[in-house]
């Protein structure tokens, strides 16, 4: 077999490998670039192998640096499968359809692809099941839950006698929502994600009680809190909790605003979903079986249109405002921002990672003032993290998805991190494994 690396090598986003066997070729996702424009511009070079020679696509979840390029697959020529999990495909009709707008609507060098891309695309998507095998030529490829999001998979490739596992993202377990990242015992090869290589979260118990507590203090001081918010499982996560706060009066009753059209769209299929035990954990199917409303809860406002969004302004503080872009770096949570950025007596919570060159991370790393929607905005807030809330595992539970194959690993692939978080597992890898493991480049082959 042999891997390249053409996407997601030194960098958290762009994921995107190939795997080649016996003159079958898979790709395994196809992500968007994100962050610095520089990087963003990786986005409209073509790409580096012939999309017309691959046999067919897997993709690990519906996260955009795992799926944004796949429009661009069918632009350039591609007709084979994509397979995926049913709640990946899903949901990625709407976050595609919503990436292409805004690259549209705001990319200096316009779409990448248009809507036909995206519906053609999705005519070719297939699903499958976790525990299905199935054979693409030689290799036999099965899907394992990988705990990060709705649907979210592992998968594992057997070919020529060899067995490679390909991380996608992993979990932060335990999820509140979705079911514990699977391990997987034996494999030759692994790639594994690094985003928080090394780094250790608080404690997944405590974060709920974090949360309660930002809410009582913002309260008390008469403010709002913003929470950035990717509309893919973090608001949904962050509802789940929230509710649970709500119905056992552990919060003052505040008004609380999902202002995301996409989040709303998401927490819609999340619904279809919430009585499944194959998805979803098994606290969350109770709840929703013994007839919780859990995205429905008392002080909570879904708005959906331009209009509704903007009379959050005429409700006084305190409140809660839900809003993408989870990184600050477009969307209606930057209207929020200009809005109350400046004010001492509010506080920006962010709950999920931060791109460097995004909005969001220069916030998080202590920025005085930032430019939006054409202004300068100084920051008087409160600004907090909780990496709790992060649907990445951290470095001692990614290191544990790496352990449960340590008697069978040749080689580990670290990926999807920035250097120093690559190298930072790396060395864990090898000085607490004794496995041997590299941090690839982009354009990297490797014979396996």
């Amino acid at each position: 077999m042999k891997l390249t690396f053409f996407g997601g090598a030194r960098e958290v986003t762009g994921a995107n490998y190939l795997l080649e066997s016996e003159g079958t070729k898979i790709l395994v996702d196809c992500g968007l670039h994100q962050g610095l424009s520089e990087t963003e511009k990786k986005n409209y070079k073509p790409f580096s192998f012939p999309v017309a020679t691959l046999s067919c696509v897997l993709i690990t979840h519906a996260h955009i640096d795992h799926i944004g390029l796949v429009p661009k697959l069918y632009k350039e020529g591609y007709r084979g499968p994509i397979y995926s999990t049913e709640p990946t495909k899903d949901v990625a009709r709407d976050l595609l359809l919503d990436t292409q707008h805004l690259m549209e609507k705001e990319a200096s060098l316009g779409a990448v692809y248009g809507v036909d891309d995206v519906e053609g695309a999705l005519s070719l998507w297939k699903v499958v099941e976790y525990h299905k095998p199935f054979s693409i030529g030689p290799m036999e490829v099965e899907f394992y839950d990988a705990g990060h999001i709705l649907g979210s998979a592992s998968i594992k490739i057997i070919s020529e006698g060899k067995s490679i596992v390909f991380s996608g993202d992993l979990g932060n377990v335990p999820a509140p929502l979705v079911r514990d990242t699977e391990y997987i015992h034996t494999a030759d090869y692994a790639l594994v994600e690094s985003a928080y290589g090394g780094r250790v979260h608080e404690s997944v118990i405590e974060r709920k009680s974090v949360l309660e507590d930002l809410i009582e203090e913002t309260v008390k001081k008469g403010g709002v809190l913003l929470i950035p918010a990717f509309a893919m499982e973090r608001t949904q996560e962050l509802l789940y909790e929230l509710s649970d706060l709500v119905e056992h009066g552990s919060i003052p009753r505040v008004p609380i605003f999902i202002d995301s059209p996409l989040a709303i769209k998401m927490t819609t299929i999340y619904e279809k979903y919430m009585e499944n035990p194959s998805f979803l954990d098994a606290e969350a199917v109770d709840r929703t079986r013994s007839g919780e409303k859990i995205f429905n809860f008392s002080g909570l406002n879904f708005t959906f249109t331009k209009e509704e969004s903007k009379k959050i302004n005429e409700v006084l503080p305190p409140k809660v405002i839900i809003a993408g872009a989870g990184m600050s770096n477009g969307g209606r949570i930057v209207h929020h921002e200009v809005r109350y950025l400046s004010d001492p007596q509010s506080t920006i919570l962010f709950v999920g990672f931060q791109t460097e060159g995004t909005i969001g991370r220069l916030i998080l790393n202590g920025a005085r003032e930032i430019s939006l929607l054409g202004q300068r905005v100084p920051i008087r807030c409160s600004v907090k993290a909780i990496g709790g809330y992060s649907a990445h595992a951290d470095q001692p539970l990614l290191l544990a998805w790496v352990s449960s194959m340590k008697t069978t690993l040749k080689k580990v692939f670290v990926v999807q991190g920035e250097e120093d978080q690559s190298h930072a597992l790396e060395s864990k890898i090898k000085d607490e494994l004794a496995i041997d493991a590299t941090v690839p480049v982009i354009g990297q082959t490797y014979e396996l």
